[in-house]
């Protein structure tokens, strides 16, 4: 049965859904929430929580990433953001909190970000993490990975992210403007790559056969996006997970077995999305809004992307976000409210055991409803 429906004689479109159109079911069996294990890996890393502190200025600094780390967790610096512009950035991080004017800050964010970035400032942070014990990454957006990755990767970084609105293994490029080759990158690379995002099958495949070893689904989803609004793109989460997992089946059978992760990345406002994103096929997700409302969150009460500070074509703004625990009860609890944005890990360790499953692995089975929006 096609799941096609006619927006006109001349233009068919492809039924898709969001989180909100969609439930998981439970099953014939439940578990005590002891029983259940919310643990993953990526390449030769062991984590105990499927987070991913998404690289934005607003929610990981070194020290939030450490803090992240430390709970089980992967935080992830923006390895071309204000730590690695200025040696002391704080005084800039409380400026931007305390402009409410969103013009005004548009171009006080431009012109903070016109400073350039410092390698040995990226190899500092790389370092300040790396002393605290936990795996260190960090990330840098297409345009400027062949231009830092190689102090990022001599600093001892153990994870690379490429991170943009969406990323391709078949970009082009002006003439005389060399596009990153992304599988020669990867393949000459001594560390695993988590690269995205990617929000289509055949987008995820491409992707998968450069090599790397996690692919990031999202494009223009998050909450600071205005990526739909600005250029009309847009991709339904709940269907961009599901077929970026089933390029990852199809990739195991025509690799031979190699297993590459799926993280979902944008449009996660609740623990009930964490959820969903899961069931879906995710192994993993990477959150920015749900940690900008951690008490140490940098952004003070702010949350922005790179694009909310393009210098000439705004695809993001600087969104308020209420900063509601300390990062620990926004991962582990208690929680104080009810609204699905703290004990995230509790929420998703009740939802396994009230489905019936021990792990994430089994949980990508159960079993999914359409529901009315």
């Amino acid at each position: 049965m096609s799941n096609e429906i006619e927006i006109g004689h001349g233009k068919r479109a492809r039924r898709v859904y969001s989180f909100d159109e969609i439930g998981v079911v439970p099953s014939r069996r439940t578990r005590d929430p002891e029983l259940v294990s919310t643990s993953w890996s990526l390449d030769a890393y062991q984590f105990e929580i499927p987070v991913l502190g998404a690289p934005m200025d607003s929610v990981m600094s070194p020290a939030t990433a450490i803090e992240l780390g430390k709970l089980g967790g992967l935080g992830v610096l923006n390895l071309e953001g204000l730590w690695t512009r200025y040696a002391d950035p704080q005084p800039l991080l409380d400026e931007l909190a305390s402009l409410d004017d969103s013009k005004q800050a548009v171009q006080r964010m431009r012109e903070i970000y016109a400073e350039p970035i410092k390698s040995e400032l990226i190899t500092e942070r790389i370092a300040e993490i790396r002393a605290a014990g936990v795996t260190v990454a960090g990330s840098l957006s297409p345009h400027r990975t062949a231009e830092h990755y190689e102090t990022v990767v001599k600093a001892g970084v153990d994870l690379f992210v490429i991170r943009g609105n969406t990323v391709s293994a078949e970009h082009v490029a002006v003439e005389g403007k060399e596009p990153l080759n992304l599988k020669k990158f990867i393949y000459e690379l001594d560390v695993p790559v988590i690269v995205g995002g990617a929000a289509t099958y055949r987008s995820a495949l491409h992707l998968m056969r450069t090599g790397a070893a996690a692919v990031l689904v999202g494009f223009g989803g998050g909450a600071s996006s205005t990526t739909r609004a600005t250029l009309g793109i847009s991709q339904p989460m709940a269907t961009a997970i599901a077929d970026v997992a089933g390029a990852r089946s199809d990739y195991l059978d025509e690799s031979g077995g190699r297993y590459v992760h799926v993280i979902a990345d944008g449009g996660l406002g609740t623990s009930g999305e964490v959820v969903k994103a899961i069931a879906c096929g995710a192994d993993a997700v990477m959150l920015g809004s749900l940690l900008a409302r951690a008490a140490e969150a940098p952004g003070g009460g702010w949350h922005w992307g790179q694009e909310a500070h393009h210098d000439s074509l705004l695809r993001g703004q600087r969104v308020a976000v209420e900063q509601v625990a300390p990062l620990s009860e926004i991962l582990n609890g208690p929680s104080q409210i009810a609204d699905g944005t703290a004990n995230l890990i509790g929420a998703l360790r009740t939802a396994l055991a009230t489905t019936g499953y021990s792990d994430l692995k089994e949980f990508q089975r159960v079993g999914i409803v359409h529901t009315a929006k």
